[in-house]
């Protein structure tokens, strides 16, 4: 054996040990990923859960409920909510779930005596108030009931989210914004049907704001028996539907797994042609403080606020991404909601503020730029579980 080939040996070992190891891993994951989805066990708690503590949980009124006398149930089983709903006089709480059909919500809902659902949609604003629809989002500002529904009146002003129209259905709206209600409200003789939109007024972390508790306990208080329903998935009455697997055609499956050990045999077969990595020094080296502050410059000499305002805020979703521990496939919106429940600020604000407003003049660019500043230090504080003071105004610091 010559010098030159027993010094290739342990190259050509030690490429052929990574491919290995590669492979054996993405296996691996596979396996895992498979067992994983098989099982079936856990389920993420969703925004409005009565059982979850967190800032988006609903768990403290569902104790206060119960402290005022009201047997709350917190169901997940479709069966055992129509159970509990036939026993006696119940209200029904919920969120318009996609899960569920259009039978299916029409059975529980005529099941029960009293409904608030706190998370309406346009299906079941449709199924509770024919003739009805959900609108946009109210602006992030404090409105006075201005209706003669006891609840909403005995409440006082609130911030609404969602709003909802009316239409033909007949039922009183409250807290009137834009072209909507925060709250539609339809009474009959032993019977109370109502709607709004609860994930900025009853969770955890806005419950004490304004006058949110005592609307949710006005709506929910009426009869001493109140069941909770969160749909799960075994719920679905469209669970007869053809699955993936079953639509596709027997050779689809074959024709993957050759295609997937070609591309492993072509990726070991192109990764032994390439030598060693060879460092090879560029002509010219610039810092990244430089090119930035360049593209600062020809903004400003352009007079573009609208793409400066574009590159901070790209460098601030970012950042949030980051520290809120998001995937990397996370967009814009679901990073603003997510600052905004840390930081303590409407949904509406944060999108404003991290997609939506367009500066006009550097004036307004300065202003972007440290509420930006203001937004990620909030919700680095909430982060860490410190009480944030108002997220939206500029530290002291700032000099403005």
């Amino acid at each position: 054996m010559t010098p030159d080939a027993v010094g290739t040996v342990p190259a050509s070992r030690r490429r052929a040990v990574v491919w290995i190891s590669i492979v054996a891993f993405v296996i691996l994951v596979g396996i895992a990923g498979a067992l994983l989805s098989g099982i079936g066990t856990w389920t993420e708690r969703d925004r409005l859960d009565p059982e979850s503590v967190g800032p988006g949980g609903t768990a403290a009124l569902v104790a206060i409920l119960r402290e005022q006398g009201v047997a709350v149930a917190v169901t997940r089983d479709r069966d055992e909510t129509l159970r509990l709903l036939g026993a006696a006089p119940t209200t029904l709480v919920m969120a318009d779930s996609p899960i569920l059909g259009d039978d299916a919500l029409r059975e529980i809902f005529e099941a029960a005596t009293d409904i608030v659902l706190v998370d309406p949609r346009a299906r079941g604003v449709e199924l509770l108030f024919p003739g009805a629809t959900a609108g946009g989002f109210a602006p992030a500002e404090t409105v006075a009931p201005e209706c003669d529904a006891a609840p909403a009146r005995r409440a006082g002003s609130v911030m609404p989210g969602r709003l909802l129209v009316p239409g033909t259905s007949g039922a009183a709206g409250c807290y009137p914004a834009g072209d909507g209600f925060g709250l539609l409200i339809g009474a009959g003789a032993d019977r109370r049907v109502s709607a709004f939109d609860g994930r900025g007024l009853i969770t955890n972390d806005s419950l004490a704001s304004d006058g949110n508790a005592a609307l949710a306990l006005n709506l929910m208080g009426r009869l001493p028996d109140l069941v909770w329903y969160v749909p799960a998935l075994t719920d679905s009455d469209v669970a007869t539907e053809p699955t993936l697997g079953e639509l596709t055609p027997g050779w689809v499956t074959p024709a993957i797994v050759l295609l997937g050990a070609s591309a492993v045999a072509a990726a070991l077969w192109r990764g032994r042609r390439f030598g060693p990595l060879v460092v090879e020094r560029l002509p010219v080296t610039a810092r990244a403080t430089e090119t930035m502050e360049g593209r600062g410059r020809l903004y400003e000499h352009g007079g573009d606020t609208v793409h400066a305002a574009d590159a901070l805020r790209l460098g601030t979703l970012e950042r949030l991404r980051r520290a809120l521990a998001l995937p990397p496939a996370a967009g814009a919106a679901q990073i603003a909601d997510a600052s905004a429940d840390l930081a303590g600020i409407s949904h509406r604000a944060a999108r404003d503020l991290l997609i939506e407003d367009e500066p006009r003049g550097e004036r307004e660019l300065l202003a972007l730029s440290d509420g930006l500043r203001t937004l990620e230090a909030a919700v680095a504080r909430g982060i860490r579980g410190e009480t944030p003071p108002d997220p939206m105004r500029p530290d002291d610091d700032t000099g403005r």
